[in-house]
């Protein structure tokens, strides 16, 4: 069912010979481009239209009633409600202590700087709801921005048919549970477009104001028109499908090695799974497993089409240092380690959005109540970029403070260097506090 990437023997940078989805973000930015400018011009009556035509919802407002959030929270399955609030309750605990404090550094008497952490005013959390409807995902966005002190949180979520053109229900008992009361039923690249520029609605209480931060994942559309509105708002990351490898030696159990596997590919017939290990019984016996697994899943149609797809495989290497150099240059939103020593090997990694370690810490875990976060890099974006955090929603702010004396004593070299650099009159702004 996997395709397999031989790779023992070879020295070569293994980037390039890596399964990997290809998914042309540029593409979907052009075609896109028209929707968001719409947004940006005409406000409601432009985003109307694109809902109507991508999901085929007549919005008669934006936002969602509060009666209708409240509603949601108390038909919610009395299961779901106590999963969601231990997976609250635990994302909390985690992220309150990433909250960082204000700093002040004696440079010398009479001189500070301080490094203040200043949360952003307003955020647009975008909550997807496509193929799977996701509440978990309300948990992971809102939870970091309320520890960072945000203001107004916004929550965007597809217009569901079934729900009568609001989001989810379940998105919206999440929404109740978390305290956030400003919701709009807008999905898609105008969603993002919404939250970016804002919009009017039907009336004063249907208007969306812009926000300054947009995060949460997407599709390519909404992927598209992230990028098209970076600079205009900040943003956390441009998210593509979703994506798990897993390091795994001939300890691991093959059983749970490919139900690992066909948990991401259940989310999209785009999701990438990759199984890299030194171990061809490990690979076969996980080939067999899939046969079994997969065929016993309920959406085996679209885990069959990721798992055999361009985007999936197994690499073979010839033993967990080539693997642990394959899993960094791949660089996965997800990371399983299932080897002996499997913390060890894990501590080296360099590069990974998550990384969970041996066989009591699947991805799932990680995707509902770990209490970590499950917005995270992929598309190989892990190499320099972080999954969703308390710091996504923060901005740290030099406070300089110095006092004559300390700006006398270092007077000179700030000439010597303005004057390096020909800009005289940097110098001036100094020497001219001392001029009589």
């Amino acid at each position: 069912m996997l395709n397999r990437i031989d790779l023992r023997g070879s020295r070569r940078d293994p980037r390039g010979l890596l399964p990997r989805a290809q998914l042309d973000v540029s593409v979907a930015v052009e075609r896109i481009r028209p929707v968001v400018e719409a947004v940006h011009e005409h406000g409601f009556s432009a985003i109307r239209e694109a809902t109507e035509r991508f999901d085929g919802v007549r919005l008669e407002r934006l936002r969602v009633p509060a009666e209708a959030i409240a509603a949601a929270a108390e038909t919610l399955d009395p299961e779901v409600r106590a999963a969601l609030l231990e997976a609250i309750k635990r994302a909390r605990k985690v992220h309150a202590d990433q909250r960082r404090t204000d700093t002040t550094t004696k440079v010398v008497d009479g001189g500070t700087v301080t490094e203040r952490w200043v949360p952003v005013r307003r955020v647009g959390l975008y909550v997807p709801g496509g193929l799977a409807v996701y509440p978990s995902t309300v948990v992971m966005n809102v939870v970091p921005a309320q520890e960072a002190g945000v203001e107004g949180l916004v929550v965007a979520s597809p217009p569901q048919t079934e729900n009568g053109g609001l989001p989810d229900s379940r998105v919206l008992a999440a929404c109740a549970l978390l305290g956030v009361t400003e919701v709009y039923g807008v999905g898609g690249a105008q969603a993002i477009a919404m939250l970016g520029h804002g919009s009017d609605g039907v009336d004063e209480d249907d208007r969306c104001e812009p926000v300054d931060v947009i995060t949460g994942p997407g599709n390519i559309w909404v992927t598209a028109a992230k990028r098209l509105l970076r600079g205009v708002v900040g943003i956390d990351a441009e998210a593509g499908p979703t994506e798990i490898a897993i390091l795994a030696d001939e300890t691991a159990d093959p059983r749970h090695v490919a139900a690992d596997l066909i948990s991401q590919a259940e989310h999209d017939p785009l999701a990438a799974s990759v199984l890299v290990t030194d171990s061809t019984a490990l690979a076969d016996a996980v080939e067999a497993e899939l046969a079994v697994q997969v065929a016993a899943t309920k959406h085996d149609e679209r885990v069959r089409t990721a798992l055999t797809g361009e985007q999936s495989g197994v690499v073979l290497v010839d033993d967990l240092e080539q693997g642990l150099a394959v899993v960094d240059a791949y660089a996965a939103e997800h990371l399983e380690i299932q080897t002996r020593d499997a913390r060890e090997w894990a501590m080296r990694v360099r590069n990974a959005g998550a990384i969970f370690v041996g066989a009591w810490s699947p991805v799932s875990l990680g995707d509902y109540a770990a209490g970590s976060n499950h917005v995270l890099p992929t598309g190989g974006c892990a190499r320099h970029s972080s999954g969703l955090s308390v710091q996504s929603f923060l901005r740290g702010i030099h406070v300089i403070e110095y006092d004559e004396a300390a700006l006398r004593d270092v007077a000179g070299h700030v000439v010597a260097l303005a004057n390096a650099e020909d800009l005289p009159a940097h110098g001036d702004a100094v020497t001219a506090r001392f001029a009589r």
